[in-house]
Parts: structure tokens; sequence; C-alpha cells
């Protein structure tokens, strides 16, 4: 019996091995642009393909406006160096935040997740940036051109899900997407109003100066 039972046992063991198995290829288990057809969310499959397809333009959006303020954050430089090399990395945060909203909901709906870089470049409607440096004043103005792009489209997919019945994908593209978008292009846009920094140049016409002179 203990010799059966040893046999068996080095039978069953030659089945198994702990070598890893590397370079492994196979077939896609779904492939891009499909929703699964059994996801029990009350949703028809024509509403959930049409949601995750415009998704999908706006997660490669929300990565490229990601991207563009952690290469802001990398590259700025003046005077105003330290806030908005502070205030870039914290926006990139937040944006990270969105993308992984977007890309969940995207496979909530069924769907398949846009996720590698050359994928994004090919989707997003946002401006590509050159490779250098650039002044200030235009790191902030691409930066607010890319949150126009994506505010535009959230307002417009906003409206198609709630005429179609996808009630979550609307309040996450007002809760989340729109709400945080509209705050970071507040920030942004305060740092190119034209105010001296040092002396108002007004301050001739003050009661004080007049007095002065």
């Amino acid at each position: 019996m203990a010799k059966n039972s040893i046999a068996n046992h080095s039978s069953k063991s030659a089945k198994t091995s702990a070598q890893p198995h590397f370079h492994q290829r196979g077939n896609e288990i779904q492939p891009f642009g499909t929703v699964t057809s059994m996801t029990p969310l009350q949703l028809e499959e024509a509403v959930r393909l049409e949601m995750t397809e415009q998704l999908n333009l706006l997660l490669a959006d929300t990565m490229t406006l990601r991207d563009l303020y952690k290469k802001s954050h990398w590259q700025v430089a003046g005077p105003t160096f330290y806030q908005l090399h502070l205030l870039f990395d914290k926006h990139f945060e937040e944006q990270s935040e969105l993308v992984d909203t977007i890309a969940e909901r995207i496979q909530l709906l069924g769907g398949i997740a846009i996720a590698m870089a050359h994928d994004v470049a090919e989707a997003t409607r946002i401006e590509r940036p050159p490779k250098g440096r650039e002044a200030v004043p235009v790191q902030l103005s691409r930066l607010l051109d890319a949150h126009q792009v994506i505010i535009e489209n959230v307002r417009e997919l906003a409206e198609r899900a709630d005429k179609l019945g996808d009630d979550g994908t609307n309040d996450m593209l007002v809760s989340d997407l729109l709400r945080t978008n509209e705050l970071q292009v507040w920030f942004v846009s305060e740092h190119l109003v034209d105010e001296p920094t040092v002396r108002d140049a007004e301050g001739e016409n003050t009661p004080a100066a007049r007095k002065s002179a």
C-alpha cells in the first residue's frame, strides 16, 4: 500500500512544477471595442457599447492631461517655480485618480479600458506638446486648453448618459470629472492674471503718494 501511494504521488507531482512559464502568448479573452453581454446592470448592450466607446476617448484625454501636468511639473522654471511645481504635481495626482475612475467605469460596463501609451496617443484629442521646455505662460495655456477639451466632452457625454438612462456614468462625469476639472481650471487660470508682484502700478495715484509729492 505504501509503495502504491508513493507511486501515485510521484505520478501527480510530475504534472506540476515550480518552474515559471515565460514568454507566454495567447488569444484575447475579450476583443477591444466589445462589451460582455451577461452583465446584470439593467442597461442595454447598445447603451453600454456607446458609453464605453465615448468613455475611452475621455480616458485617453484624461491620461494625456495627467501626463501634461507631470511634464509641466518637471520642466517649470522661473520665479513661480516652487508654487507651480507643487500645484502641477497635486493636479497630476488628482487626474491620476480620475484615470482610474473612468477606466473602472468602462470595465464595470463590460467594456475594455484603453491602457497603453501608443493607444492613448492615437485616441486623444488634446494637442501634442513639444518634447522641450516651454515658458510658464505657455505651459499654463496648454493645460487650460486641454481642460477645455475635456470639460466640453464631459458636459456632452453627461447629457447623453442621462438621456440613455445610464445614471451611474452621468453621476461619475458630473461629480468627479466635471467638478475636479473646473476646480483645476480656476487654480491654473489665476496664474495667468497680469498683476504686478512687488508694487501696485496705480500706487502713484493713492492719497499717500500724492501727499508725499
